[in-house]
């Protein structure tokens, strides 16, 4: 997995629930049921059988560890190969399901990218080319705990020696949940992952870096954001977006924010 980037960027709609958000320097850790991808936080994994040695490996592991129920070694120790590998599989195919639905109905997630001049993510994430983007340094709480989403061309496959031998399983679901079909690529994203669907999750103000406005942001929208921001933070720039006429992508030019009031005092309106 690639070094975690020094800083990463939101993107938002303009609307009551995004300010709000500005406003409490708050992060919204909603349910994945809500992401736009239908396999995404859900996507299952083809399983492999495990080989007759494979199979024998993971008995041998039963049978000898003392916290499982005796009853429970016995049954391994005596059960038929073939009979063992289905049960195997079966319980893998289980598992997974069950974990699956456990995250989705539970847990918080919270996405970012890379990129912040993206045409694709300003039009799916940024209010259609009318909101803004944020952008976080990553250096403090819960950015430290940012986990890289990792693009794919097929569905994961699950290793059932891999797991039951090597003890890999929850490792192996934690990964299933930051992975993508590789269609997605293009997001550049990472993303944070919370106990609790439903949750704001503060950050501190100084953490807030920039703010860049969509190419077709409206002029008081602009203002309300700018408002917002510095009177929590008066370090963060302002950036305002258009088309690049040259490459597919947004392009930015920073800009000073003064008030209608500070203007008027200095003459300037």
């Amino acid at each position: 997995m690639a070094d975690k980037p020094p800083v990463v960027y939101k993107y938002e709609s303009f609307n009551v629930q995004s300010l709000l958000n500005l406003k409490a320097q708050s992060l919204y850790f909603s349910s994945p049921r809500n992401l736009n991808d239908p396999y995404d936080c859900a996507i299952t994994a083809t399983v492999r059988g495990p080989s007759s040695d494979e199979v024998e490996l993971i008995r041998a592991r039963y049978v000898n560890d003392k916290a499982i129920p005796g009853p429970r070694r016995e049954q391994f120790r005596v059960m038929p190969s073939d009979e063992l590998k289905r049960l195997l599989i079966s319980s893998t195919k289980k598992g997974i399901a069950d974990v699956r639905e456990k995250f989705l109905n539970s847990k918080g997630v919270t996405c970012f990218s890379e990129c912040h001049d993206d045409l694709l993510m300003w039009g799916h994430y940024g209010g259609h080319y009318k909101g803004f983007c944020l952008e976080f340094a990553t250096s403090k709480e819960p950015f430290t705990k940012l986990r890289q989403v990792q693009y794919v061309d097929a569905i994961p496959q699950v290793d059932i020696a891999d797991c039951m031998v090597n003890k890999n399983y929850d490792k192996l679901l934690d990964d299933l949940y930051c992975t993508k079909s590789s269609f997605w690529k293009y997001e550049k994203e990472w993303r944070a992952i919370h106990s609790e669907a439903g949750t704001l999750f503060g950050y501190d103000a100084d953490l807030l870096k920039a703010i860049y406005f969509g190419p077709d942001a409206e002029r008081q929208a602009i203002e309300i954001v700018c408002l917002i921001v510095q009177g929590q933070n008066p370090h963060v720039k302002f950036f305002e977006g258009k088309r690049s006429e040259t490459e597919f992508k947004v392009e930015f030019s920073n800009f000073t924010y003064t008030c209608y009031a500070e203007a008027k005092r200095k003459g300037l309106v």
